[in-house]
């Protein structure tokens, strides 16, 4: 399945060279759109897109809705993202989004493009921020809000998690070393789509996005 790789902006899930990247070719019966703007980048470029067998989306922790619509839309476009948490390199894990009018062929075909490449794929439904974000920030807002009320030290909580529950890092160690800033910045966005509470960013990350934005001011 060859496809053809637009970019627009700054790249989160491929953010420097991969095997993806390399695999793909201005003739092609699919795109891909990368980058901070990609859904815009499909939207000056509508007529030609449908024709293909599939437009892959990248996202941020926004609905794939945003740019096709929610109750009905081009059937051959998917929305998808690598994950990656904060700083750390995108791991090799790309959950793709689809529609309730999504053509299955489309979905395939794309899962098909990624696995080729080496990526592991999960398929979703259209939810901001889709599986693991939904899973993990309210956790790493538990286990900051814990921290703050005094339960145990960090070191103390962290080596609790991972004897525990095998982890190979603590969740403290892995937000400090990955920038706590970016978990406020998914985590309120969460939270505002879904005005749930446990989305709410913990004190200690509020501070770190305080912190970074005086850094770069």
């Amino acid at each position: 399945m060859g496809y053809q790789i637009i970019q627009q902006g700054v790249s989160l899930s491929f953010p420097e060279a991969h095997p993806f990247i390399d695999a793909a070719s201005n003739e092609s019966d699919a795109v891909v759109l990368l980058g901070s703007e990609a859904g815009d980048a499909w939207r000056q470029d509508i007529e030609r897109a449908i024709e293909k067998s599939f437009i892959a989306i990248e996202l941020d922790t926004e609905c794939l809705g945003v740019y096709i619509g929610d109750d009905e839309g081009p059937a051959n476009i998917v929305g998808f993202a690598r994950f990656r948490l904060g700083d750390d390199a995108p791991t090799n894990l790309v959950e793709l989004v689809k529609k309730p009018y999504t053509d299955p062929a489309a979905v395939q075909a794309a899962r098909v493009a990624f696995e080729a490449a080496g990526l592991t794929v999960a398929i979703c439904n259209d939810f901001p921020g889709r599986i693991l974000n939904r899973l993990l920030r309210p956790y790493y807002n538990a286990v900051l809000r814990r921290l703050d009320e005094g339960l145990a030290t960090a070191s103390d909580m962290d080596k609790t998690l991972c004897l525990g529950l095998g982890y190979p890092e603590g969740p403290i160690s892995l937000l400090n070393r990955t920038g706590l800033h970016h978990h406020y910045r998914v985590a309120q966005s969460l939270y505002e789509a879904l005005g749930q509470e446990s989305y709410a960013p913990a004190r200690r990350a509020q501070v770190a996005w305080a912190r970074h934005n005086q850094d770069r001011s």
